[in-house]
């Protein structure tokens, strides 16, 4: 059987591939390399992953990229606890990464960059403050979806929380007010604070 093999650097979307399959106690294969190497427009890497972008997966004969779409697949024919046991935890799974996809990543992404990622001089501040403002809505949804429960599902850490986490910690990352929202930020601290979760990130 050919061994899994995850394209990408530590501090891209890779670290969430990386962050499942540690998990799931996979033996993989880590090509570590950044966008700013060039190796993304490669003809071999566009070959994987068309788009240019990390990450992407060698399974075998198959070829995934999406960080989040990769981490349902490998969650879903790994299995055990930080898979989906039933159709209906799939259902959730599947809902809670494409919440997260679409609600959460693009605007938690734009407070990260004005907060730690552009160099000082391009930061700006009111572009956090509007970020912050859009997320309000979406991070009360998760507070509430988690006013009863430790984990998204399940009563275990799995797929749900390492791919929605690993999305809504970007607000945690970029320093945001989390304070308003005390079920979504003791969830973040169980999920973020798992070792595993520091190793994916090169920590």
């Amino acid at each position: 059987m050919s061994k899994l093999i995850i394209h990408g650097a530590h501090n891209t979307r890779t670290s969430r591939v990386i962050w499942m399959a540690l998990e799931l106690g996979l033996d993989f294969e880590h090509n570590n390399f950044h966008y700013s190497t060039g190796g993304t427009q490669t003809p071999e890497f566009l070959a994987i992953n068309p788009n240019g972008t990390l990450p992407a997966i060698q399974d075998g004969d198959l070829c995934l990229f999406e960080s989040l779409a990769i981490n349902l697949y490998l969650a879903n024919k790994h299995g055990g606890d930080m898979g989906p046991r039933d159709d209906a935890e799939m259902g959730l799974a599947t809902q809670w990464s494409f919440w997260a996809a679409t609600e959460v990543e693009s605007t938690a992404l734009e407070a990260l960059k004005n907060r730690l990622l552009l160099p000082e001089a391009e930061r700006d501040e009111a572009v956090v403050a509007a970020a912050e403002a859009r997320l309000a809505k979406p991070l009360t949804v998760l507070n509430a979806a988690l006013a009863d429960k430790e984990y998204l599902m399940g009563g275990r850490f799995t797929v749900a929380d390492l791919n929605t986490s690993a999305v809504a910690g970007w607000a945690k990352i970029a320093k945001l007010d989390l304070s308003a929202w005390p079920n979504l930020t003791a969830w973040l601290d169980r999920c973020l604070g798992r070792p595993l979760y520091k190793k994916a990130r090169g920590g």
